[in-house]
């Protein structure tokens, strides 16, 4: 089976969060399985300057705004990946951040930069591009790629299935009205069962309406979002898809992260042997300036700093966990806010509190090997990855029972503990006392070093693979296209 893989983000090159970490592993996985996988990623600095063996595939001439577009197909150093690069620098050749320009905001032609990725993906499907080879499945990841399914839809005898996979709902993709314009796609799809929201154009919309099959990427987040506390206005359109929205939990690329061989941590441990744990603890206090005690309990946060990610909550605990002798460690970047409180926090109490704002690869390898607990008090999280890494590394996750994070993590309540299935810790409400509970416990158990090493045997034994995971896209490949050549499209209706 041909596979294109259409995202924005793609680990090591450019990565604003987990998206990216699932284009740099799901691929190799599928391929793995049999598949011939390629990439379509836009002409961002570091994906064009990554591109080894670079030919030029196609001449698309002026689009959305580019006065020069071209596709191009490589592979991508370091990722073993064959890919399509669009090569629009007056769209794509842009440095920092890929969504927002240097004042924080989004850049003013998003719309245009992304509609290309999925204009791109459409017409490759279609054949119209690479005479040499074209997909089966387009398989679209968040809102930057979910126009494809909609340009798809404008092509009623392309036979490629599609996929939408959903990473965060809360990022929709919006634009105003009167831009449809720009995306040269039929009237049709304007109208509120079409791609209009809240008299805004959607992306996201178009990738749930127009795609074969829908996925998120857990289990539990696939039900969340068909309610209305999680479905940000999409609810209906989610449950009005009723089967073709499945959850498939991400893996962790056990190459990448690995106790046992990790280039970026002071020491290699396994479960087997978790001595140089020790080690990576006291390197991560002297790293942050903490205290050098080996008996505090030490939690660390890898995040963006903002409220979907319930840092306001352990902000409101933090008193409570200083008072029974721990430290904190944090990683991120985003509200101001929230930068601001953690860094009182940390020159409140210095020898406790620790803060690096920005986001580090290795710092973020050295953090979630060094500390006891890695702590996600998500207010919705649609699977998470950091808890994962958490449980690779024997550091206990702390987390809310949402999305993912209730689906990765068994809470150390005494049945758990007793039968040997303990994982972490879950707490439930949205509040600082609830996490403060969770806390309690988590101290409470990190006194009984026994017990405790044995709930991180049990963390270190989990296996959330990306090859598991790329069994159950293939299966769901089969059934799009099925369903595809089942009902043929109709350009601007399901």
């Amino acid at each position: 089976m041909r596979v294109l893989q259409v995202a924005a983000e793609v680990f090591p090159l450019v990565k604003t969060g987990g998206l990216a970490d699932v284009l740099g592993a799901l691929p190799q996985a599928l391929a793995t399985c049999g598949a011939d996988v390629q990439l379509l990623l836009p002409g961002f600095p570091a994906v064009g300057d990554a591109l080894g063996g670079a030919r030029t595939v196609a001449r698309l001439g002026p689009l959305f705004g580019a006065a020069r577009v071209d596709l191009l197909h490589g592979r991508l150093q370091g990722l073993d990946t064959p890919a399509y690069v669009i090569d629009a620098p007056y769209l794509y050749r842009r440095d920092g951040n890929p969504y927002l320009g240097p004042d924080g905001h989004d850049w003013p032609d998003n719309l245009q930069r992304f509609a290309l990725l999925g204009w791109a993906a459409a017409h490759l499907a279609a054949g119209e591009l690479d005479p040499d080879w074209h997909p089966d499945i387009v398989h679209a990841h968040d809102w930057h790629a979910a126009l494809a399914c909609a340009y798809l839809a404008m092509h009623p005898t392309t036979p490629a299935g599609s996929v939408f996979t959903v990473h965060n709902l809360a990022y929709q993709g919006l634009f105003p009205l009167g831009d449809f314009a720009l995306l040269g796609l039929s009237h049709r799809l304007l109208w509120p069962h079409g791609i209009e929201f809240h008299r805004q154009v959607s992306f996201m919309k178009a990738g749930l309406l127009y795609a074969d099959r829908i996925t998120t990427v857990s289990p539990t987040y696939a039900r969340e979002i068909a309610t209305p506390e999680f479905g940000c206005g999409l609810d209906g359109v989610l449950r009005d898809r009723g089967s073709d929205v499945r959850g498939i939990l991400n893996g962790v690329d056990r190459e990448v992260w690995n106790p046992a061989t990790d280039p970026w941590i002071a020491a290699r441990y396994d479960a087997t042997s978790l001595g140089g744990k020790a080690y990576c603890k006291a390197a991560l206090q002297r790293e942050f300036g903490l205290e050098a005690r080996a008996d505090a309990p030490l939690l660390g946060v890898v995040s963006r700093l903002t409220s979907q990610k319930g840092l306001d909550l352990l902000l409101g605990a933090l008193p409570a966990l200083l008072a029974r002798g721990g430290q904190l460690a944090v990683q991120g970047t985003g509200d101001d806010a929230l930068e601001q409180a953690f860094r009182r926090a940390a020159e409140q109490h210095p020898r406790q509190v620790a803060l690096h704002i920005g986001y580090d690869e290795p710092r973020a390898h050295r953090l979630v090997a060094g500390a006891d607990i890695i702590v996600v008090p998500s207010r919705f999280e649609p699977c998470g990855l950091t808890q994962m890494y958490g449980l690779r590394y024997g550091t206990l996750p702390l987390v809310r029972r949402v999305g993912g994070l209730a689906d990765t993590v068994v809470d150390a309540d005494p049945v758990a503990l007793a039968e040997d299935r303990a994982t972490g810790f879950v707490f439930d409400a949205a509040h600082p006392s609830a996490l403060e509970a969770a806390l309690a416990r988590a101290i409470a158990l990190y006194r009984e070093p026994a017990q405790w090493q044995r709930v991180v045997r049990r963390a270190m034994a989990q296996q959330f693979t990306w090859d598991a995971a790329a069994r159950q896209y293939l299966a769901l490949y089969d059934e799009a296209l099925r369903a595809r050549r089942e009902t043929p499209r109709k350009a601007g209706a399901r």
